[in-house]
């Protein structure tokens, strides 16, 4: 299976993402608050606050995304509800980070977000959501334990017999090479007459 490797991809690489956003603008931060910089007149201690509160809620958020990841991968089932909503989320933040990223750092910067973004969208894809019925198995009960569609019976079933109807499945059906008319599904057998 390929789903699990790329969840747990998705989960180092956001798990890493996050705490480099973090370190990054916590370092910025400082960096501000030490040379007392000043921006079109904002004061120092406000950049460098926003800074590294900026980093600690980014790199929460895909800390956050990266334990859905994880889940995703140790439970190999596809994430749901609010799970879905924050990958979902990162997904479109690393595309619009690389966007930027092509203008502002070079295209090494685009092509990493771009991979992340198709990684985080394969992760969402390759999960089967509608987890349908599974066909009963070879001796399992009727249909009051539980088993298929198939294994109940129609309510108006005829009993075989003389005259009954009898199924077409030796014939073609929709899709085959020949022409298909609009006979209904069973037809019946002629009963035998002496003359």
């Amino acid at each position: 299976m390929v789903r699990r490797p790329v969840a747990w991809v998705v989960a180092v690489v956001l798990l890493a993402e996050g705490v480099l956003i973090a370190a990054l603008n916590w370092f910025l931060g400082v960096v501000v608050d030490r040379q007392d910089m000043s921006l079109a007149g904002l004061d120092p201690d406000v950049m460098s606050t926003s800074s590294k509160a900026g980093g600690v809620v980014f790199g929460l958020y895909f800390a956050v995304c990266a334990l859905v990841a994880v889940l995703v991968a140790v439970r190999d089932r596809a994430p749901a509800g609010l799970g879905r909503v924050l990958l979902i989320s990162a997904a479109v933040v690393h595309g619009l980070l690389g966007a930027f990223a092509w203008g502002l750092v070079g295209w090494t910067a685009f092509l990493f977000m771009v991979t992340m973004l198709g990684l985080i969208v394969l992760l969402l894809v390759t999960y089967d959501r509608t987890g349908g019925p599974q066909s009963p198995a070879a001796g399992d009960g009727g249909p009051e334990q539980g088993a298929g569609p198939d294994a109940r019976a129609e309510p108006d079933a005829v009993p075989a017999g003389p005259g009954a109807p009898v199924s077409r499945t030796d014939e073609p059906q929709d899709g085959d090479e020949e022409p298909q008319d609009s006979v209904p599904a069973q037809i019946s057998v002629p009963a035998t007459t002496t003359a």
